[in-house]
């Protein structure tokens, strides 16, 4: 797993650009309507300065740990005052704390547990945090996530939780050389927002697509998209993901 030079990065960023107006124009969308979550887990923060450097200063981080390491590596001499830090992957129930000081959203409730724990942290803080709820629509047990049957009560539940707001919906698609069964799980989700919608208007967002997928996502209402790999270079993933990578993006 390497970094890609600055340069290179610069030069993702414009061609990940030009990809999400091209799937935008398929389905008459405006990329005004999508943001980038440059994901730099596993990357040094150089990552994150690069990314930042380029304009984006909402990244996303998948471990706690690493994102509040990242945080202070970051923020120890005054810069990056603006940074924003988003957690996209699980969380464990007894790190909920870590969000209140260094979280400025969650992509990944998928508990009642989770959800108090992190309430209460935030109303220590005097914070309201959004989140998305995890959503599994490709039925893998490897991924977290809330059955699509449960989602709709789960939303009606966290209204009682008065420092989270919940925004919208994420899922993981399904890891499938078949590209309609990628595109069923990003529709399914779009189907459940929708029907969020009706009680809670509150519910908009779509945080679903990542390297492998994002045009296909974007294509089915995707808000938010989650793109690594395709950004900032390569990490060790399965064989049965290779298919994601065009081949002119060596892993």
């Amino acid at each position: 797993m390497a970094l890609f030079a600055p340069e290179k990065i610069k030069e993702n960023f414009e061609l990940l650009a030009q990809r999400i107006a091209a799937a935008c124009e398929r389905v008459g969308r405006s990329p005004d309507e999508l943001r980038v979550i440059p994901v730099t887990k596993e990357f040094a923060p150089t990552a994150i300065e690069v990314a930042y450097a380029n304009g984006y200063k909402q990244v996303g981080e998948n471990k706690v740990q690493e994102l509040v390491d990242k945080y202070e590596a970051l923020k120890q001499d005054g810069a990056y005052a603006d940074l924003e830090l988003i957690l996209i992957g699980h969380l464990q129930s007894n790190k909920a704390r870590f969000l209140a000081d260094y979280v400025s959203e969650f992509h990944a409730l998928d508990s009642l547990r989770l959800a108090a724990r992190v309430n209460r942290f935030m109303a220590e803080a005097g914070r309201v945090l959004p989140v998305y709820v995890q959503v599994n629509t490709s039925l893998e047990q490897s991924k977290y996530g809330l059955p699509v049957a449960e989602t709709l009560d789960f939303i009606d539940e966290c209204a009682a939780f008065s420092h989270l707001r919940v925004v919208g919906l994420m899922t993981l698609a399904m890891n499938s050389k078949n590209e309609e069964e990628v595109r069923q799980c990003f529709r399914t989700l779009r189907q459940l927002r929708d029907q969020a919608q009706l009680k809670h208007p509150a519910v908009r967002r779509l945080s679903m697509g990542m390297s492998g997928d994002f045009e296909i996502a974007i294509e089915e209402g995707a808000t938010d998209i989650r793109v690594g790999q395709m950004i900032f270079g390569s990490r060790d993933i399965p064989n049965e993901l290779a298919h994601f990578w065009p081949e002119d993006q060596a892993r």
